[in-house]
């Protein structure tokens, strides 16, 4: 974020005065009509250059479009049902490969890519079959790639290899999204304080990050256009240099923005800015508020975009495995090349090999403990840094708008965030070690009470925190650096070990094009063969082509949800609008599948009270989205864990009765979970399990 100084620097820039408007509407709603059924129609090779250059929605008629999405209503279910009776699983997206008479069949690989993923028959292969295309990948028909690491990065290489038609294979020793990506601010951002470090230092490198983040924070959203959405944030200015100063430099990220940008940013005054943030204070500790500046970056769900990057990348054929740890690396014989990996099923303990032509090292924070398979005297390459987060409740801030504080105390930004009906605020950034569960320490919670609390004009308390996690950055080092903070969020890709291919750095924002530049690199390095270019910036998630705003209003007028009452007895309830929305949200155009289950399955009541999540969405990911364990559930398939600690483990004994009858535990797992589960929830630091009081905040 920008900071007043280098007043003279702005000088000879400032405008004469400032214009400000009222603010538009953030979403536009839409009628939603009912076409009539048709089914998916190929464009052929006339349009096949026009569509592999669009957004991520191929070359159809919105008509076209949205009756695919109504047929897979109707006949998804049953033909997935057909498929799994039939052979175990839909047989036709275990070929990664783009042969020819697919091509020919269908036009161009990205129009074969799209119709394996957004098949209202397709469904997921199940975990064992994944597992045992992995064990088949031997030394004579290995793999052309092998991700270690099943985060933001791992699974876009993943994603992004297998749709160049190369056989691939993923491992995560603990589940999709466990560590980082799970833990992160929840925004998809260019940068802004980037940008002023590039306009002040005259960096040139700093410039190209921010206009690189830009525009794949843009192609975030497209791609996945249920889980993103544009987050106007506003900016407080309590003198008029200030005001001046921020104009000028949300003015300049607009303009380095371009053709990607979202919204433009504008000046609000004092009046207006408390109309749209009621619980801003106007008054504070010898200054008032002059107005605010309100610009737009993204938001997401973190987690769920992870797992869809996963799912997406199983659908068009690579083989993704969690609870699955790489335990060492085989090399050639008589020779230092990596070939393949030794990996662990943390579920059952059995080991195997997986052979393959090169290994991708996408570990996060972990990536130096994957190098020193291969050489165990390799020198770190990333710099750990702890970011804590705290989740408040919905009054904190108003419903689709955040706040920046671009200068605590200390210099550091401070944030105030609406996501999933409640109030995120963070954050730290302070060197901390690797650990697999990070905790946030008390003193950085009260950090952040201490910094909101100066710009709010309602009591700030310890009770009032929900959950409250750690996240650890795994940030590229630079020897020169003194702090995390003048790290640049840059990525890195490097082959130190002939075979094993590092990526790192970086950050949620850029993990496509990070995870362009590894594969880029996996080619070279292991001389393979791609069918085609890189076709990731224009295919959707799972659940997002074709999705639209107002999806939700055909699972609240079309699905009830039967629930079981506590005397046995099937009742009838509706599908409310919350609910609604929380399923098209979380699941895109797959949700109307989760609302049969709750329909005809009576799974339609909630898990926890006060929120929307259901107990067939618990049905729905174990079979659809590799969710093996309780946690995988409350933590990333579901955000309880994170919006409300409390919540989270009153659910936990209907999760884990609900994930025992799909995957048939015995009572001993059932008790293991229970306790796995309860240990986790504990590292986060709601009101309730808070290590001290001060009495600052009560």
């Amino acid at each position: 974020m920008f900071t007043p100084f280098f007043h003279k620097a702005l000088s000879s820039t400032v405008p004469l005065s400032i214009s400000y408007h009222r603010p538009p509407p953030h979403h536009s709603r839409h009628q939603h009509r009912r076409p009539t059924l048709a089914p998916y129609k190929s464009q052929g090779k006339s349009n096949s250059k026009k569509s592999e250059t669009s957004s991520c929605t191929p070359s159809r008629s919105p008509k076209e479009i949205m009756a695919n999405l109504f047929r897979a209503r109707r006949v998804g279910l049953t033909a997935a049902t057909l498929a799994v009776a039939a052979g175990g699983s839909y047989v036709a997206l275990r070929d990664p490969y783009v042969s020819s008479n697919d091509r020919n069949a269908g036009g161009t690989a990205l129009e074969t890519f799209r119709r394996k993923i957004t098949d209202p028959a397709a469904v997921v292969p199940s975990r064992a079959l994944q597992k045992s295309s992995l064990i088949a990948a031997d030394s004579s028909s290995p793999l052309d790639i092998l991700v270690v690491g099943g985060g933001a990065t791992g699974c876009g290489v993943a994603l992004d290899a297998v749709t160049r038609g190369l056989r691939v294979g993923l491992v995560e020793r603990d589940d999709f999204s466990a560590g980082t990506s799970s833990r992160s601010t929840k925004l998809i951002h260019g940068g802004v304080r980037y940008l002023e470090k590039a306009v002040f230092s005259l960096d040139y490198g700093q410039l190209k990050l921010v206009f690189h983040a830009l525009e794949e924070r843009k192609q975030v959203i497209d791609n996945a256009p249920h889980l993103c959405h544009a987050l106007p944030c506003m900016t407080p200015c309590f003198s008029w240099f200030d005001a001046v100063y921020y104009w000028v430099g949300l003015k300049m990220y607009d303009l380095v923005a371009g053709r990607h940008l979202l919204h433009l940013s504008r000046y609000y005054s004092a009046q207006e800015s408390t109309e749209l943030f009621p619980t801003l204070a106007r008054k504070g500790k010898d200054r008032s508020l002059k107005g605010t500046v309100v610009y737009y970056d993204g938001q997401m769900n973190d987690s769920r975009v992870n797992v869809g990057l996963a799912c997406t990348a199983a659908l068009a054929g690579a083989s993704v495995l969690n609870h699955a740890e790489v335990i060492s690396l085989i090399k050639e014989d008589g020779g230092e090349r990596i070939i393949g990996a030794r990996i662990r099923d943390n579920l059952s303990g059995a080991e195997f090999d997986s052979y393959a032509k090169v290994v991708v090292n996408a570990g996060g924070p972990f990536c130096d403990s994957v190098r020193k398979l291969a050489n165990k005297d390799a020198k770190p390459m990333i710099c750990p840094s702890s970011g804590v987060h705290i989740v408040l409740p919905d009054y904190y801030s108003p419903e689709g708008m955040g706040l920046i504080v671009p200068k605590t105390k200390d210099g550091r930004v401070v944030f105030m965030l609406p996501w999933l009906g409640r109030t995120v605020a963070g954050t730290t950034d302070s060197n901390t070690s690797i650990t697999m569960l990070p905790e946030p320490h008390e003193d950085e919670i009260e950090f952040i009470l201490d910094a909101i609390c100066d710009y709010l004009n309602v009591k700030v308390r310890r009770t009032d925190v929900l959950s409250a996690w750690s996240g650890i950055r795994p940030l590229a080092t630079d020897p020169k650096a003194k702090n995390t903070e003048s790290i640049v969020r840059d990525h890195v890709v490097c082959e130190d070990v002939p075979g094993l291919v590092t990526i790192t750095g970086g950050k949620w924002t850029t993990y496509r094009g990070m995870a362009e530049d590894a594969v880029d690199a996996a080619i070279k390095s292991g001389k393979l063969n791609p069918t085609n270019k890189c076709l990731t910036p224009n295919i959707c998630l799972v659940g997002g082509d074709g999705w639209d705003p107002a999806y939700f209003t055909v699972l609240a007028q079309e699905y009830v949800r039967m629930k079981v009452s506590h005397t046995g007895k099937i009742v009838p309830g509706v599908m409310d609008t919350a609910a609604a929305k929380h399923l098209s949200h979380s699941y895109g155009t797959m949700a109307e599948k989760v609302a049969a289950i709750a329909q005809n399955e009576n799974l339609g009541k909630r898990l926890a009270h006060g929120y929307p999540f259901l107990e067939a969405e618990v049905a729905y990911c174990a079979r659809n989205e590799y969710c093996e364990s309780a946690i995988d559930f409350i933590a990333r398939r579901s955000r309880l864990a994170f919006l409300d600690t409390d919540a989270a483990g009153r659910a936990l004994p209907r999760v884990i009765q609900l994930l025992a009858a799909e995957h048939q535990w015995d009572k001993a797992r059932q008790k293991q979970e229970l306790q796995s589960a309860t240990k986790f929830l504990e590292s986060f630091k709601s009101s309730k399990n808070a290590q001290f009081h001060d009495g600052k905040h009560t």
